[in-house]
């Protein structure tokens, strides 16, 4: 982002991105527990932005970790044994209560739920000095919320980490699950450079936060 504000802090018209998901997840179920993963030096500097931007939906803070498995790990230990999990990324800000929702009552069917959705470019596998067309149609991106049985994603994060755990469903799958999917939103896209972010304030500006 070439910012010295986290991310998940950076102003997005007029308030703090994080903002965004809490209200998304306590639209769409009112009184949900929510926890928030953070390094510990932020903690202060989030405060602070809760206060200043009115941010009074309840959550708790947990300690980020070295990598995004460990402070999902740090966060799942604040919570029980019992009903669905949604993890979900903060630099995702346009994520709306209804995916959430669609999201649990798939997570409740099958066991887990992640959305995805359909790639709009070509796509090609690079190997060395070679590279292939791929069949873009067979591949999705994989967004998040990912939501699980609480008792299973508490002990998927019992495994050692790995690099090859880029998200919860790698975790879960890696215990021999086998992951469900519904369809995603393409504008639940994840901020990740500066004209992200630019895009997201021209979609609140013109529908709202949902």
């Amino acid at each position: 982002m070439n910012s010295d504000v986290p991310k998940q802090f950076l102003p997005l018209c007029g308030k703090p991105a994080l903002a965004y998901s809490l209200e998304a997840f306590s639209t769409a179920f009112p009184g949900i527990e929510l926890v928030v993963a953070l390094p510990r030096l932020l903690f202060p500097a989030w405060e602070l932005l809760c206060t200043a931007h009115s941010v009074v939906i309840t959550h708790r803070l947990a300690e980020g970790g070295e990598t995004r498995f460990h402070s999902v790990k740090n966060a799942l230990a604040l919570i029980g044994d019992d009903g669905l999990v949604a993890i979900h990324d903060a630099a995702r800000p346009l994520v709306t209560p209804a995916l959430i929702r669609e999201a649990f009552l798939a997570a409740e069917t099958y066991g887990n739920c992640i959305p995805v959705a359909p790639l709009r470019e070509s796509v090609r596998e690079i190997r060395g000095e070679n590279s292939r067309a791929v069949d873009r149609l067979a591949l999705r991106i994989v967004q998040t919320p990912q939501v699980f049985g609480a008792g299973t994603i508490k002990k998927a994060y019992l495994q050692d980490y790995r690099p090859e755990f880029t998200d919860d469903a790698t975790v879960v799958e890696a215990m021999g699950e086998t992951i469900h999917v519904i369809e995603g939103d393409p504008v639940n896209f994840k901020i990740t450079h500066p004209y992200d972010l630019a895009a997201a304030e021209a979609l609140i500006s013109i529908r709202g936060p949902f």
